[in-house]
């Protein structure tokens, strides 16, 4: 398994990277989960899509609230290690871990308590869509505790430097979720043919697998703050720090699914086909946004360990290089969405009038790739020195402002279905731009200011002692 790395000296570039690649590759990783279950289930058509689609929302929004413990966790380990204080990051993980758990449990009841209700809320008409949502959800709820606790693990090795540990353990998980989801969907082996139940089945069995790992490497590993003791007294002040750094992110994403679901709403007022449409076309998009999500982890573990050692000159050159990076990506994916719509979304299905409003999708949101890769770079940096209430505050604006324009392109001005994909792109392009102001004037000038100061602090020591 990987070493842990020191972000707080070497290079910057290459630091950087090394510890970007395994947290993009796990970002693909969970990525590839879904698209293996849409590309299986794929196979029966677009009500099983819509099935998983539709109850996939709530699985989603359970993100929302792992965010809380895994980014506090996440950035507090990092400063914490940033200054050398190792106790302190073993505290501030054993605290993320026992508030992980204990939402953990309170969301995957609530799934299962309310489920009926929650995808009541879709509206509907198809009886057999309906039935495959609620197998599906009631199969990962009774799981959840997994799905809630592997990127807690994730995130504390992370913040320490290790990104390649937790990459090869999800990487073991997705190999065995690969492995399952043709046997139980199709029902190859002797199994029965389960379709969206043998999609769930098959992930929650990925997770337990992957849960498995992390708890035997976590035994072995040697540093201080990987002997963690889960069952010691609540630190109430730590879990109020953890909080603080984390629900404003939570609260932004929580948002981000929830109207994603009312746009989802809008969608399914269009048919099933276009269910799947925005099920399939979101998969294929994250290619960017999983790029740009595991480099703004590793931003935010760079900028975490360099702000807890007060070395604000890296913070500020470790996030140029990573914004350089994160445009090529932007940029490269922009020119695949757009020109390679086709094959992409055929890949998955083979419904040609479904084909046909994927291409439209995938080119529209092609056009705010570059947008949403500066944006989620954005939102590490803020991370790393735990100022998330600004990116979270834009973004959840602009994420609000998503359902009345997508209503009035939609409705007012004639576009149909194409003015909800043109909502989501125009309000990506604005969230980007305006977090890159905010990082400027939020973090960067003042850092400079520090800078400058620190250095002119210095020279009039160098003077005084060499006089």
């Amino acid at each position: 398994m990987g070493k842990n790395t020191n972000l707080t000296e070497g290079n910057i570039g290459g630091a950087l990277t090394k510890l970007a690649l395994p947290i993009m590759g796990t970002a693909f990783v969970q990525m590839a989960y879904s698209l293996t279950d849409m590309f299986w289930v794929g196979q029966n058509g677009s009500e099983s899509v819509a099935a998983i689609g539709t109850a996939g929302f709530y699985v989603a929004l359970s993100m929302a609230f792992i965010i809380i413990s895994r980014v506090g966790g996440e950035v507090y380990v990092a400063q914490s290690i940033g200054r050398k204080d190792l106790q302190g990051a073993k505290h501030y993980a054993e605290s993320a871990i026992q508030l992980n758990i204990f939402i953990g449990i309170i969301y995957g009841l609530f799934v299962l308590v309310f489920k009926d209700s929650l995808l009541g809320f879709f509206r509907i008409d198809n009886l057999n869509v309906l039935s495959m949502a609620k197998t599906y959800l009631t199969i990962m709820g009774i799981g959840m505790s997994f799905s809630f606790i592997n990127p807690m693990f994730t995130g504390i090795f992370n913040g320490s430097g290790n990104s390649s540990t937790p990459f090869y353990i999800n990487l073991l998980g997705l190999s065995l979720n690969m492995i399952l989801d043709p046997i139980l969907i199709r029902g190859l082996l002797f199994f029965p043919k389960l379709g969206v139940a043998g999609a769930a089945l098959a992930t929650i069995m990925s997770q337990i697998l992957v849960t498995v790992s992390f708890l035997i490497v976590i035994h072995k590993r040697k540093e201080v703050y990987f002997k963690l003791n889960i069952f010691n007294k609540l630190d109430l002040s730590r879990i109020e720090n953890i909080s603080r750094v984390g629900i404003p992110v939570a609260i932004q994403s929580g948002g981000f699914t929830l109207i994603a679901m009312v746009i989802g709403r809008i969608v399914a007022s269009y048919g099933p086909e276009a269910i799947a449409v925005q099920n399939i076309g979101a998969q294929i998009e994250s290619l960017s946004w999983m790029t740009a999500s595991g480099f703004s982890t590793a931003i935010s573990t760079f900028v975490g360990q360099n702000f807890g050692a007060k070395k604000y000159d890296r913070v500020l050159d470790g996030f140029k290089s990573g914004i350089k990076i994160m445009s090529v990506v932007g940029i490269a994916v922009t020119l695949i969405l757009y020109f390679f719509a086709k094959p992409l979304f055929s890949i998955f299905i083979n419904e040609p009038k479904t084909i046909i409003m994927g291409v439209a999708y995938l080119q529209i949101l092609a056009i705010s790739q570059w947008f949403m890769t500066m944006e989620i770079s954005c939102e590490g940096a803020f991370r790393g020195v735990s100022k998330t209430i600004y990116p979270s505050f834009i973004s959840l604006t602009f994420n609000i402002l998503r359902i009345p324009l997508a209503l009035f392109l939609a409705n007012n001005i004639g576009l149909g279905l194409t003015g909800v994909w043109w909502a989501i792109s125009i309000s990506t392009i604005f969230k980007g731009s305006i977090l890159l102001g905010a990082f400027y004037f939020v973090i960067q000038k003042p850092f400079s200011i520090k800078i400058d100061e620190d250095k002119n602090i210095n020279d009039e020591i160098y003077i005084e002692e060499k006089i």
